[in-house]
């Protein structure tokens, strides 16, 4: 069994959606085990840990909470179900994403650093799936390398099987719309104020929003706004007083619909519950430089890596909005990430690796 296969396997099998601590502690005691590196661990549960002191620093990120797993991913004693055929691991958190964080960790520990090349950094965060509450936490105590890569899913965007850089990826803020009125005897309507129908005035607006688009490296990203779901009224034979409406935003880099619209509307508030940042690289070269190290990782193989973007939301996008460049590469394929019959490519788990290594040795 190789080393990726191996270590991907121990991490995977650890629970981790409602308690990130013991996949923590593996992941902690096998960098004071395999490397010489300076590891921490902060009061949020991440992992951290340098070699190196160069006068730039780059950063392999990865995270190893997971959402809940299915039914047919847990044993009966609670331990996560991890087998391989075909190729493929398959398990809770194999894409999403234990395989890349192993790749990660193997690549920091092998990677031979040049004197004059950058301190090398891997962290491993916590709280990702909530909404990134240890990078939020990572950032505010100091977390600040000057490039990474992320190695979130990246791999069959620009042909199949093939693992591409994501240089920009999407956004999500989420919102609601709370209409109020009066309410009043249905037989009398015109005795209140339906908060439905100034909700659907608002849902109206939205949807003659148009969705904005930037070019990041060559790569279009677009948003969009959708309403995902509406509740208003409390009997049949009543004007409805209170209605709200929810809106899923896929926001890109630098631009966001114009929402607070929907304000015109007599009677209405929005007001935002999550936004999750956008991210786009803004250093051509390093994205070059990952990309390089992709295409040497896949030397010979039909289709050549792209530079790409993605519509999933990341820990990369608090990063870049705290000032790290950053990129997007890693194992996870679209469809897998979250799924009952979650898997990762062992092949590609091995070229991540090759890929991780290669931007810290040739950085």
């Amino acid at each position: 069994m190789s080393d990726i296969t191996e270590l991907t396997r121990q991490l995977v099998s650890i629970p981790s959606h409602d308690d990130e601590a013991a996949a923590g502690d593996c992941i902690e005691n096998w960098l004071r085990e395999e490397t010489d590196a300076e590891v921490t661990r902060d009061e949020t549960g991440n992992v951290l840990a340098t070699r190196g002191s160069g006068a730039s620093s780059v950063a392999l990120v990865g995270h190893h909470d997971v959402v809940p797993p299915a039914d047919s991913q847990t044993t009966d004693d609670g331990e996560y179900v991890v087998e391989e055929r075909d190729g493929r691991l398959y398990g809770r958190g194999t894409a999403d994403m234990k395989g890349a964080v192993a790749a990660a960790m193997l690549a920091f520990r092998d990677a031979t650093l040049a004197g004059s090349g950058p301190e090398l950094v891997f962290a491993s965060f916590v709280g990702e799936e909530q909404g990134g509450v240890g990078a939020r936490a990572a950032i505010e105590e100091g977390f600040a390398p000057d490039y990474a890569v992320v190695g979130e899913g990246s791999t069959g965007y620009s042909a199949p099987g093939v693992t591409d850089v994501a240089v920009a990826h999407k956004g999500r803020r989420g919102s609601t719309v709370t209409a109020r009125g009066a309410a009043a005897h249905a037989s009398e309507p015109e005795s209140g104020e339906n908060a439905v129908y100034r909700a659907c005035d608002a849902v109206d607006v939205i949807r003659d929003l148009d969705f904005p688009a930037v070019e990041v490296l060559g790569e279009e990203v677009r948003g969009s706004v959708a309403v995902t779901g509406i509740d208003g009224g409390s009997a049949w034979n009543v004007i409805p007083e209170g209605c709200e409406v929810t809106v899923d935003e896929r926001t890109v880099p630098g631009e966001r619909a114009p929402l607070e619209r929907v304000e015109e509307v007599e009677g209405v508030e929005w007001t935002v519950d999550q936004d999750l940042p956008p991210m786009r690289c803004d250093d051509e070269e390093f994205a070059e430089t990952v990309l390089d190290a992709a295409r040497d990782a896949q030397a010979g193989a039909e289709h050549a890596p792209q530079l790409v973007s993605k519509p999933h939301a990341t820990d990369a996008g608090w990063l870049a909005e705290a000032g790290t460049t950053c990129v997007v590469c890693g194992a996870a394929e679209p469809g897998e990430a979250h799924t009952k019959d979650e898997s990762a490519s062992i092949e590609v788990l091995d070229r991540c690796y090759e890929i991780y290594r290669g931007v810290a040795e040739g950085f």
